[in-house]
């Protein structure tokens, strides 16, 4: 099995007053094609940090990460523009949908972002949705939406580019338990169906129990 994610030694610090915190002190992990990985730990831990700097989202960490055999740590603004658009999806705790779109648009625009042409967008979201079980609701705003609808077309525009890896940060926390279990099931069912790999980070021990894999963050270092 290829590994998707690599990191090694993975490092980042925050000041705070006179005092340097150390949030991630030598993270080093693997996440192979098609797995997907529960990253366990409590509120403060580090899981935030850690999925933004392997998401290119922030800077200031030390230490390496590779995304499908390509080290990203040194790229340009626009290259790591290009890797987030093309290589990976993102599922947040809160849909950040668009609120003047409907669901479908939602899933539409990332797609044109990346040059697919409006036809097969269209079509590909549509397929999500639907497969995602809101064929009828393509044309709802987020607001006309529940919550484990938004979440589910939040999955959906995470999908759309077909990502080599997905990276969730607490992608149901904001559900009530039954809406979550069943979120994360439809979620972990389709990333799988599409070969990709995901890294999940969550506080709950019971809904990391469905991945292929569970690692735990501690004091900002890495067990599992």
């Amino acid at each position: 099995m290829n590994d998707v994610l690599e990191v090694e030694d993975l490092r980042r610090s925050f000041r705070q007053g006179g005092n340097e915190i150390e949030v991630l002190r030598g993270v080093d992990l693997t996440v192979g094609q098609g797995e997907i990985v529960a990253l366990l730990g409590p509120s403060g831990s580090g899981k935030s940090t850690l999925l933004q700097a392997v998401g290119l989202l922030e800077g200031g960490f030390t230490g390496a990460i590779a995304i499908a055999g390509q080290r990203v740590e040194t790229l340009d603004a626009a290259a790591r523009t290009a890797v987030r658009r093309d290589r990976l999806g993102f599922v947040y705790q809160f849909h950040h949908l668009l609120p003047d779109f409907n669901a479908a648009e939602n899933v539409v625009l990332p797609q044109l972002i990346k040059g697919v042409p409006r036809g097969e967008a269209e079509s590909r979201a549509a397929a999500l949705l639907t497969d995602l079980g809101l064929g009828a609701r393509l044309d709802h705003r987020p607001a006309q939406l529940s919550g484990g609808e938004q979440q589910r077309v939040a999955v959906a525009r995470a999908l759309a580019n077909e990502p080599v890896l997905v990276l969730a940060d607490e992608p149901t926390g904001n559900l009530d338990e039954a809406t979550a279990a069943k979120v994360l099931a439809e979620f972990v069912r389709l990333v799988r169906a599409r070969g990709s790999a995901a890294l999940i980070a969550t506080h709950n021990i019971a809904l990391a129990g469905q991945m292929d894999r569970v690692v735990s963050l501690h004091e900002g270092r890495l067990a599992g």
